[in-house]
């Protein structure tokens, strides 16, 4: 089997004996295989060769006994897969320390070898599959972080965007009012030919301003002379007298490009005053 990491399994028992058994039981497998005599000699493999995926220890061991080595273990290499060698008289023991967690499997002494190279192997699966877990969840765990500050990102463009549009209409509300205080008439034309803004003053004149003429086309709310004139506007001002129902008026009309780059067409009504 191939593995995306070099294997190594440590073996720790105090018989030189066993050591060159378990190294036999291994011999056809692609491991590198470590030894340890104690405990302590077994600690200090460890942090030299690290990482190492599997570790088999003997439980009977003069000073500090396997299934201690391995706690210790445990604590300081919790990703490493351990395995503890007994015979059956110790079994109670070893059988309290797996229930407890610390050990992944017990092989009575005298072990059979078949038994024992699968159990390696499994050991190897479960290792690799629980550090790809743990890589998988790290992902996970980073992309929502990021998926998190994208939202305070968009909640934070959302609250920008929405104080801008406040604004602005903050801004065209007041535009509004001082258009509506003017003395004479203003009236937007956009490029599409839609009136796009209209004061008080022009209302009155043109009574069909007055029916919602925001957003309509200038075609139903100008009669034809008045739709030559916008026609014929340019950059240069140009001034068409007009009369309409008894009211007369002085219109002045140019084209202009606004700061963002728009273009459009503005028409001043002077309403002339009888007897002036």
């Amino acid at each position: 089997m191939n593995y995306p990491e070099p294997v190594k399994v440590l073996c720790v028992d105090d018989e030189k004996n066993v050591l060159k058994a378990l190294r036999r039981v291994f011999m056809d497998d692609d491991y590198e295989i470590l030894t340890a005599s104690s405990g302590e000699e077994g600690l200090q493999v460890l942090e030299e060769e690290m990482p190492v995926q599997v570790v088999i220890s003997d439980y009977r061991m003069p000073g500090m006994n396997g299934v201690d080595f391995l706690r210790e273990v445990c604590e300081r290499w919790p990703d490493t897969v351990r395995i503890v060698l007994s015979g059956y008289a110790d079994t109670a023991s070893v059988v309290a320390a797996i229930n407890e967690g610390q050990i992944y499997k017990f092989v009575p002494k005298p072990w059979n070898d078949d038994e024992l190279r699968v159990t390696v192997s499994n050991a190897l699966e479960k290792y690799f599959l629980q550090k790809e877990n743990t890589r998988l969840t790290e992902e996970l765990k980073e992309k929502n972080r990021e998926l998190t500050l994208l939202n305070e990102n968009l909640e934070r463009l959302v609250e920008e965007r929405t104080e801008e549009l406040r604004f602005r209409n903050l801004i065209l509300e007041r535009g509004q009012k001082i258009l509506d205080t003017l003395p004479v008439g203003v009236v937007g034309i956009d490029t599409e030919g839609f009136i796009v803004a209209a004061n008080s003053e022009a209302v009155r004149f043109f009574s069909s301003l007055g029916r919602g003429g925001l957003g309509d086309r200038i075609e139903d709310a100008f009669p034809e002379e008045l739709l030559d004139f916008v026609a014929r506007l340019d950059e240069e001002e140009k001034i068409h007298r007009y009369t309409s129902e008894g009211k007369a008026c002085e219109i002045r009309g140019k084209k202009m490009t606004f700061p963002e780059g728009q273009e459009g067409k503005v028409l001043v009504i002077i309403r002339e005053v009888e007897g002036v």
